[in-house]
């Protein structure tokens, strides 16, 4: 169990990272009357009380998105710290899964590049993991040889 998971102004929240084989990743927005309402975030939600962030993630993904997830690597763990409560966040990178995301709450979804995140409209606390995107996606650059091309979804 997570520590202070009674306290309404502590929440462990669990995301995952969908990447498609553009190289986009998967973003919901926000209903507006909840918290930072319209703005988007990595799928994912709330830890509930006797869940592992990982059991939480598949949860919350099956709900949100109904998709069954298969595969994961760990990403990065972090607080945020907003002006009215602190939310820690478990993100992963959702490796596989089967069936195709939909906004099974009525949310709306998209894909969007890595470098383009930051204008989406992206949660603030959601901009730390965009920024590892983007780094890793920049180290991970595939390149034609015959050409010298860029092969990434950045370009």
């Amino acid at each position: 169990m997570l520590a202070a998971a009674d306290d309404p102004a502590v929440l462990h929240v669990a995301a995952g990272v969908l990447q498609d084989d553009l190289g986009r990743v998967l973003i919901a927005q926000r209903p507006a009357g909840a918290h930072m309402g319209g703005a988007w975030e990595f799928p994912g939600g709330k830890i509930d009380s006797g869940e592992t962030p990982l059991q939480g993630l598949v949860r919350e993904l099956r709900e949100e998105l109904s998709v069954a997830v298969r595969y994961v690597r760990h990403l990065v763990h972090y607080s945020h710290d907003y002006p009215d409560r602190r939310v820690y966040l478990y993100v992963w990178k959702v490796l596989e899964w089967r069936n195709d995301p939909r906004g099974t709450e009525g949310q709306p979804l998209q894909w969007v590049k890595p470098a383009e995140l930051m204008q989406a409209g992206l949660l603030q606390a959601d901009e730390r993991v965009a920024e590892l995107l983007m780094r890793h996606n920049a180290v991970n650059e595939l390149r034609r040889l015959d050409t010298g091309q860029s092969e990434n979804a950045e370009n």
